[in-house]
């Protein structure tokens, strides 16, 4: 056994051009042991936990899995990317490797296999010095709830409740799924990733919520918005503890959005505060007309970026209390091009790096890229050393601003500047109120045709032609 672990290694530090995982049409095939799973991830996992500033792209588990990933991790090489994001839990709620020590995925069968070998994986990914996040899927779950009907959403008629696509969602309220999804994120840490990422950590929002109905035994008197950052605070207790950081996706739209906050049971400020990262999907595509004071905020992914962050400081600010932590924001930025909008740009190397300037103007230094068919805008991206000259000429002109503004001129400054973001917040919080149902509309089509193309791409599997995954470079995905 150690001789097979040190050739994996040994592989993964000097050819990482090289497979080292299997392919879909290997599913079949026998799995690890559970000794020598236990004894490889032990190896990649004992790092201690170190914060990077994220500059990454989102991996299905699919893709993760497929020959596909070697082109994509060949392109990251020698760009600023120095994250993936990749599928533990996927939307429809399958776990995408092994999981031996994870008992209630082996009970429900919740495991797909996309990626065969994870312990050959992670070791490739860590050769290339990458920092890896867990996604997982949390409460739209509809594998968990067709196999635990018990602690699932229920309709007036003790029927299983389903969104409007036909989706059925986990109960936030039951414990037995904190668990579930803690058990997720135990066994992710295990396998080695730096960071559990938590997505759909909230409540479906279409309108046949109406008629579910919430027991007492399950809400003890809470709200949405407090069982939801009570899940927060027990999973980063939980998880924190194995050396592993924590953070949660939230709908833009939320900040600075009572409605939508206490409809989606997210409350920006307080889940900040049980987090290590809180990362805002702030897709300009997700905002409708009229939104922070722009016509069509799709068509200006500077100023929508922009306006989103100017928001989120101030909501943290206000929700700040003296002597606790706060969550570093990360946003979810659009590598895609929206074309189900009437009023829609092409988003090309342009688009994203405007995204990725708004950023840093507001203050930030972190960002992710969402692209479902993981088809990424490499010619937007800067490479590694241009990359560190950025963020040393970013830290330069942040100093010097703070170095050449006196006491007095700050005062002012920062007087005029809260008075101007003031009258912005509010004509901000005003467009974004009750604009919930569209970004939950726009979330469903997304996975949906992640949903399409992993189907796609199995359904060439039954070809007997030699299985090939197309990657396009400089494409707009979505």
């Amino acid at each position: 056994m150690k001789k097979w672990l040190l050739a994996v290694i040994v592989c993964s530090l000097v050819a990482t051009g090289c497979s080292r995982y299997k392919k879909i049409s290997d599913l079949e095939e026998a799995d690890h042991s559970s000794e020598e799973t236990k004894e490889s991830t032990v190896a990649v996992s004992a790092q201690p936990k170190k914060p990077v500033k994220v500059k990454g792209i989102y991996i299905s588990g699919y893709m993760a899995g497929s020959q596909g990933f070697q082109s994509i991790l060949d392109k990251i090489e020698g760009t600023e990317i120095n994250t993936v994001v990749i599928d533990v839990k996927n939307d429809d709620g399958r776990i995408t490797f092994a999981m031996e020590g994870a008992p209630t995925v082996k009970e429900i069968g919740a495991e797909e296999r996309y990626i065969k070998d994870m312990d050959a994986l992670m070791a490739e990914l860590k050769a290339r010095g990458l920092y890896t996040i867990a996604r997982v899927v949390a409460f739209r779950d509809p594998y968990l709830a067709e196999k635990k009907p018990e602690w699932s959403l229920k309709n007036k008629d003790g029927s299983l409740h389903r969104d409007n696509k036909g989706l059925a969602w986990v109960n936030p309220y039951r414990q037995e799924v904190w668990d579930y999804l803690v058990e997720v994120g135990t066994e992710a840490s295990k396998a080695g990733f730096d960071e559990v990422q938590f997505d759909y950590i909230r409540f479906a929002t279409d309108r046949s919520m109406k008629q579910v109905v919430f027991d007492e035994a399950d809400t003890k008197g809470r709200s949405k918005t407090e069982v939801i950052t009570e899940f927060i605070q027990y999973a980063y207790e939980k998880l924190s503890d194995r050396d592993i950081f924590v953070s949660a996706d939230v709908f833009g739209t939320i900040i600075g959005s009572r409605v939508d906050a206490e409809a989606v049971g997210q409350v920006y400020h307080d889940m900040a505060q049980h987090l290590d990262y809180i990362c805002p999907m702030i897709y300009p595509s997700h905002y409708g007309d009229g939104n922070f004071g722009i016509d069509h905020p799709d068509t200006e992914p500077y100023r929508t970026i922009l306006a989103a962050l100017e928001l989120s400081k101030k909501d943290l600010a206000e929700g700040r209390k003296s002597g606790e932590k706060q969550a570093i924001v990360r946003p979810w930025l659009q590598d895609f091009t929206a074309s189900y909008l009437k009023d829609h740009i092409s988003y090309g190397p342009k688009e994203v790096r405007a995204q990725i300037q708004a950023v840093y103007d507001a203050g930030y230094d972190e960002w992710i890229l969402w692209s479902a068919s993981n088809r990424y805008t490499w010619d937007g991206l800067l490479s590694k050393e241009e990359g560190k000259k950025e963020e040393k000429e970013i830290a330069r002109v942040r100093q010097s601003r703070e170095a050449l503004t006196s006491p007095d001129e700050t005062s002012a400054a920062n007087s005029n500047a809260e008075a101007e973001e003031q009258e912005r917040s509010k004509e901000a919080e005003k467009s974004l109120e009750g604009k919930i149902a569209v970004e939950e509309t726009i979330r469903q089509e997304e996975s949906m045709e992640l949903k399409e193309t992993v189907t796609k791409e199995k359904n060439k599997k039954t070809r007997k032609k030699p299985d090939v995954v197309i990657i396009t470079t400089g494409g707009t995905g979505h």
